[in-house]
């Protein structure tokens, strides 16, 4: 056993109570009341770099929340890696489902209880004992790593962009390393080559400028709740696909190889809908359920209101209704050109007498692939397999994490998912949680990760 494992194990109760400490911290991120909340948890995770050995270590502005940097260089000639991980968390809410607190962490059955544990709180602090094991048993890493955590990426990252544009010397790498991400079972790895990107339109429907009563005025004047439906109703035929003209231009069609790659991995539906608990799969026709989760990109209407929402009946035209929806893409869809054409779409479709605004969230997210020969890829493919003796499925995300494309973009740099979390660890759910067997499982591959990627030079 290496000196770094020696000094994990020597530690495990020491990591296992700073994790705990950590995830007291409820650091929520689109929450306005806990933004002192966020800047506490990026004063932890300075503390805890600089208490690791790591250098430069700083708290750096972004205009939003802020990030952490530090670095350790000092092996000239090895490669320089960027290992990045977020320290902001989702809302808890309802805490009525919550066992217990979500800000109060709690060990069961091997398992940490708690907002943040898995996403990604947990998955974060393990390439940092990795780093302080190595400092403090061998007085060096194998590599130079440059760390970036955030405190933003549960709302989109919205200033991180700018932010990574502005610091492209300090920076730079030859790859990145998101601890980010997870494992595709206790038993399997999974590397994860691609992540989709986000578009987001909100829309707000106007009918007469107050509640009418809908005796009165029921069929004379045109209900925005009405409207609203036959508006939403048109952006997919009965069978699931996105009628919006333009939607799939640009999307990147699969090849057989990795086709066959995904139909490798298997899949048991009754399994597969023992999660949402829906009665069927639903999707565009024509692709697996894989593909249609990794590799198409979906319109899905998140939220609908407007009119009487209390108990029994109330009977009134409303003068409003509102809708939310996002747009998950995939390579080579652009977010703004995809919020364009929905927001067309809708202007098109939207019935006489009333008023249409249609608002987005940002400028979006954009998707993420990774090449299949990109030389970190091989690394970390290498890794898992020793580590689970088992070649690991080349899977993707179905959801978002936005720094990927970012960190392509401005650092040219590609992005490897290297996180342990698993996917039935209730991220942005109640009673979130982490396996302790995950983290120590992560500890070992982040230490087999650095000395290979030294050995490689």
């Amino acid at each position: 056993m290496s000196s770094w494992e020696n000094y994990l194990n020597e530690n495990k109760k020491k990591f296992i109570s700073e994790l705990l400490e950590f995830l007291r911290i409820p650091s929520i991120s689109a929450l306005p009341a806990h933004a002192g909340d966020v800047q506490r948890a990026a004063q932890w995770v300075e503390a805890r770099l600089k208490k690791a050995g790591v250098e430069s270590v700083r708290i750096l502005p972004t205009g939003g929340h802020p990030v952490v940097y530090g670095d350790w260089l000092h092996a000239p000639g090895k490669p320089t890696v960027l290992i990045y991980g977020h320290f902001d968390t989702q809302p808890a809410d309802p805490l009525n489902l919550w066992d217990s607190p979500p800000f109060e962490p709690v060990i069961k059955d091997g398992r940490i209880y708690a907002r943040g544990a898995s996403d990604n709180k947990g998955n974060l602090f393990i390439p940092l004992t990795v780093a302080e094991s190595m400092i403090k048993s061998g007085g060096k890493l194998p590599i130079n790593v440059k760390f970036l955590f955030e405190g933003q990426e549960e709302i989109g990252s919205p200033q991180l962009q700018p932010f990574i544009a502005a610091h492209k010397d300090l920076l730079s790498c030859d790859m990145v390393f998101s601890a980010d991400g997870g494992q595709w079972s206790e038993e399997h790895p999974g590397l994860v080559m691609g992540t989709r990107g986000l578009a987001a339109v909100f829309l707000d429907v106007q009918g007469p400028d107050h509640d009418l009563h809908s005796g009165t005025f029921g069929g004379a004047v045109a209900n925005p709740i009405h409207a609203l439906v036959e508006i939403l109703a048109s952006l997919h035929d009965h069978e699931g696909r996105i009628t919006v003209e333009g939607f799939y231009e640009r999307v990147r069609p699969l090849t057989a190889e990795e086709k066959a790659e995904m139909a490798r991995i298997p899949y048991d539906e009754a399994e597969y809908l023992s999660e949402p608990g829906s009665v069927s799969v639903f999707g565009e026709p024509g692709f697996s359920t894989y593909e249609r989760t990794w590799a198409r990109p979906t319109l899905e209407i998140n939220g609908i209101w407007g009119g009487f929402q209390g108990e029994g009946l109330k009977t009134v035209l409303p003068s409003t209704a509102h809708a939310k929806i996002s747009c998950r893409l995939v390579a080579d869809q652009d977010p703004g050109q995809i919020a364009e054409l929905v927001a067309k779409h809708i202007e098109k479709a939207a019935p006489p007498g009333v008023k249409v605004t249609i608002g987005r969230r940002g400028s979006g997210s954009f998707p993420y692939l990774i090449p299949s020969d990109h030389r970190g890829l091989k690394i970390a493919a290498s890794v898992l397999k020793d580590l689970y003796r088992k070649e690991p499925y080349r899977i993707r995300s179905g959801g978002t994490i936005p720094a990927n494309a970012m960190f392509l973009e401005h650092l040219k740099a590609y992005t490897i998912v290297f996180g342990f979390g698993l996917e039935d660890e209730r991220l942005h759910s109640p009673n979130e949680f982490f396996r302790l067997s995950s983290f120590e499982r992560g500890q070992k591959a982040y230490g087999m990760l650095l000395e290979r990627l030294g050995e490689v030079g």
